[in-house]
């Protein structure tokens, strides 16, 4: 397979970037609310790893569908699935992650590789044998 899902794989890419930051995001609040003594500040920051993690297997799942074209119907799934369970665990990838990864996603389950040419098309066409 020459062709490879690229606009999956850019949108994936950048919607698991997305989806980090939200992470982030959700992990500095839940140091902030410890810093206060408040008792919901660990479970804000245990969202904000797992919000973490979710974005690291988005970008892992859109570079395995650039690298293994052949997987792209997998690795869709994936990308697709995690940027749903993103939702509540990084503000839905600051809302542009999750829709660029899902996005992403459900442009890596649709990719159509192009149809294989033969080899004979590929073939000049015979020559005319010499005139006598």
């Amino acid at each position: 397979m020459a062709e490879k899902p690229t606009a999956a794989f850019v949108l994936s890419l950048i919607g698991g970037i997305f989806v980090i930051l939200g992470a982030l995001l959700w992990i500095s609040i839940g140091a902030f609310l410890s810093f206060l003594s408040l008792g919901i500040g660990l479970n804000t920051t245990m969202m904000g790893v797992l919000g973490l993690i979710f974005g690291l297997i988005v970008i892992v799942g859109g570079v395995m569908m650039y690298t293994k074209p052949q997987q792209h119907v997998m690795w869709g799934a994936i990308v697709l699935i995690l940027a749903i369970v993103s939702i509540p665990f990084s503000f839905a990838g600051l809302l542009i992650g999750f829709i660029l990864a899902l996005i992403g996603g459900i442009l890596g389950l649709v990719f159509k590789p192009a149809p294989a040419v033969p080899a004979a098309a590929y073939a000049p066409p015979p020559m005319a044998p010499p005139p006598q």
